[in-house]
């Protein structure tokens, strides 16, 4: 049998969930600014097993609009600047000796714009996340008074509680937005 206080607990946990996909999300979304995270998404084909680039290289920064891939081994320099240039980032890896420097296009003013966009896209997906969630804490919530487990003022009570938490989740994704749009619109 699951309390009020569960339901309140596990409507958090997945409310921070939902919240760390969001942020995920965003730092997959392109900025005109270099982040070793954005190729977090990129594969290479490794000993025929497709792994994440991050296992078979460094990736840092060189400067502000330039990642750099240093391969662990000899002769993954080409299958890693393959990699990156099949992936759906837009990205022209060039070859120095060993080390592979993903240089930053300068984005037009009509691509931030485009981003900016996804970028509220994804918001409102996660803000709909949220809210589902709430939905479901306080359907658990009445079924919990149907069934004569809690009271008609504990309902009360726990839907405000679960009321606060969704606006403190959705004031989160709005102030990300926020930042992140700042941080495309940046020339």
């Amino acid at each position: 049998m699951t309390t009020i206080a569960e339901i309140k607990q596990t409507t958090q946990g997945k409310m921070d969930s939902s919240i760390a996909a969001f942020k995920n999300t965003l730092t997959k979304i392109r900025t005109g600014r270099a982040s070793p995270g954005l190729l977090d998404t990129v594969h290479v084909d490794y000993y025929g097993s497709s792994v994440p680039l991050s296992q078979v290289a460094n990736v840092s920064l060189l400067d502000a609009r330039t990642i750099s891939v240093q391969p662990w081994e000899k002769g993954m320099g080409a299958k890693i600047e393959k990699a990156i240039r099949e992936s759906d980032l837009g990205l022209n890896p060039a070859s120095m000796g060993d080390l592979i420097r993903v240089p930053m296009p300068p984005m037009s003013e009509e691509r931030r714009r485009e981003m900016t966009k996804l970028v509220r896209t994804e918001a409102e997906n996660a803000k709909i996340a949220i809210r589902n969630l709430r939905r479901d804490a306080n359907e658990h919530v009445k079924k919990l008074v149907k069934d004569k487990i809690a009271t008609e003022d504990e309902h009360k009570r726990a839907e405000a509680d679960v009321q606060k938490v969704t606006d403190k989740h959705i004031a989160e994704i709005d102030q990300l937005v926020a930042s992140k749009e700042k941080e495309i619109m940046e020339v």
